[in-house]
């Protein structure tokens, strides 16, 4: 029962936001010294992120039991969770969140993690998917917040500055090439759960298209980031990742085939958690914030 609730959350989507948050307190430094606050930026980010991922299942519990993928798997189609007990565990999770941010750091981040929930779990998941092939361009900008709320809770409003934005955009431009190489391999469940998936839409060769052009630009807005005092061993990792995944997606385009498009998404989450991995180390190393 504990791990049908804890799928609620979506763990993968969980830890790519902690991670991404944790980089940024990494960064921006004040909680270097103050690990219970570190940790419970972690707790609400976590929360926050549960809350979305399980209202989201909640509202599209009809939609999962119509694909292969999600109809086994996930909790509310396989009936391991009531879909009113999976909404008291999304709302509990919720409140929890947006609390630890109002009463242990500001009330700008508890209200930038409210509007990632409702953004996410009601503007994407009702609205966006089911309308537009760009669904998930627009619903990226949700998981893309884990850096901006983290920095906002370490900084409030007064201190946030572009470094946490850039964050988001990495993570932005990340999310169609990650998203769509999956939506390559699912195109028959996404026919059988009639959504607007880029590949469905515009076939296989424009969404790899579209898909280069999102990688290069975040190729670019990782490097960004030299600006902003990165050292070598972020500049390194970005330049060596980045190189690779732009060689697999035009690899892609050009066998165009299942096996590479698996690869390609596997590949994109390694991508994600190398690079922000490579910046905590990288601000380790160049910034002694932890002597004295």
């Amino acid at each position: 029962m504990l791990r049908s609730y804890l799928s609620l959350t979506k763990p993968t989507i969980c830890l790519l936001v902690l991670i991404t948050g944790a980089a940024a307190l990494v960064w921006e430094g004040s909680f270097l010294r103050e690990p219970l606050h570190f940790l419970m930026v972690m707790v609400g980010l976590f929360s926050t992120a549960g809350c979305a991922n399980a209202l989201n299942q909640y509202l599209e519990r009809d939609r999962d039991a119509l694909m292969k993928r999600t109809a086994k798997r996930r909790p509310l189609p396989t009936g391991q969770i009531t879909p009113r007990s999976a909404l008291v565990f999304a709302i509990t999770t919720g409140v929890l969140g947006v609390g630890i941010f109002v009463a242990w750091f500001n009330l700008f981040s508890a209200l930038l993690a409210l509007a990632t929930i409702l953004f996410y779990a009601f503007f994407y998941t009702l609205y966006l998917k089911p309308r537009t092939a760009q669904n998930i361009v627009i619903g990226g900008a949700a998981g893309a917040m884990g850096p901006v709320i983290a920095w906002a809770a370490a900084t409030d409003l007064s201190g946030m500055t572009w470094v946490p934005w850039v964050m988001f955009a990495i993570i932005f431009f990340w999310t169609p090439p990650h998203f769509w190489a999956l939506a390559l391999c699912l195109q028959d469940d996404y026919k059988a759960n009639p959504l607007p998936m880029m590949p469905n839409v515009a076939g296989e060769q424009s969404t790899l298209r579209q898909m280069l052009v999102y990688t290069i630009v975040l190729v670019g807005i990782s490097l960004s980031l030299v600006w902003a005092d990165a050292g070598l061993v972020y500049i390194v990792s970005a330049v060596i990742c980045g190189g690779l995944f732009l060689w697999k997606s035009i690899v892609s385009m050009q066998v165009r085939e299942t096996k590479q498009y698996w690869g390609l998404f596997g590949y994109s989450i390694v991508y994600l958690f190398a690079l922000f991995g490579a910046m905590m180390v990288d601000v380790m190393l160049h910034f002694p914030v932890l002597k004295g």
